[in-house]
């Protein structure tokens, strides 16, 4: 398991990159697939989480970003990232920015031009873009809005993801996404299960569980 690699910021960009790596290692078992391990080496997270927790950049749990909200841990994002098996050029939906650390994962596997960000958090949002930009991510799109409607300009999606837990999967979300498309979300309120949904031809959901998880909730 990784540990904590410090509450002080090192301030050198080697130890980042070894803390990263290290971090890297404790979450490949629970990957299939090696190009989601490239990406969270690629991607600086410790660049993506307030200024005083970037010694816990890389410890595998999350941590606060502000507004109540949650950076995931990074073995999440890995499982999430590996269960929609993500190709180059997809194009990708994710209702939850946060600090842009996973729409910035995702942009390492589907090119940043390919992803659609919508967040709640009028600051967060701000924030994230800030974020994304100084990191080279920036031609991911964020906008301001309620995830529950996604973002129906850029339909139909390849795929789409939440960052943050829903009762139920929206509608206008489902509709955004094209037949043979994947949508993965933790569903529930207080107990929450993450589920993966292929839209099939016809419209409806084949739907498949990946095992209980804790988000925060879905605003709005």
């Amino acid at each position: 398991m990784f540990d904590r690699f410090g509450s002080d910021d090192p301030g050198d960009g080697d130890d980042y990159e070894t803390a990263r790596k290290r971090m890297v290692g404790t979450v490949a078992s629970r990957v299939d697939d090696d190009r989601v391990l490239e990406a969270l080496e690629s991607v600086p997270r410790h660049e993506f989480v307030p200024s005083d927790r970037r010694g816990d950049a890389y410890a595998d749990r999350p941590l606060p970003i502000g507004e109540g909200q949650t950076i995931s841990a990074p073995h999440m994002v890995a499982i999430m990232a590996d269960r929609l098996a993500l190709e180059a050029g997809e194009s990708v939906l994710e209702i939850g920015t946060g600090c842009g650390y996973h729409a910035a994962v995702t942009a390492e596997l589907v090119g940043a031009a390919h992803v659609y960000s919508v967040e709640y958090g009028e600051e967060l949002a701000e924030d994230a873009r800030k974020r994304l930009e100084e990191t080279g991510y920036g031609e991911v799109s964020v906008r301001v809005g309620d995830g529950r409607k996604g973002w129906a300009e850029h339909a139909p999606y390849d795929a789409a993801y939440f960052t943050c837990a829903t009762a139920e999967l929206p509608d206008p979300v489902v509709e955004q996404v094209r037949p043979g498309g994947r949508i993965l979300a933790p569903i529930g309120s207080g107990f929450q299960t993450l589920v993966k949904a292929t839209k099939r031809a016809d419209g409806s959901l084949e739907r498949t569980e990946h095992g209980g998880v804790r988000f925060v909730r879905m605003r709005g």
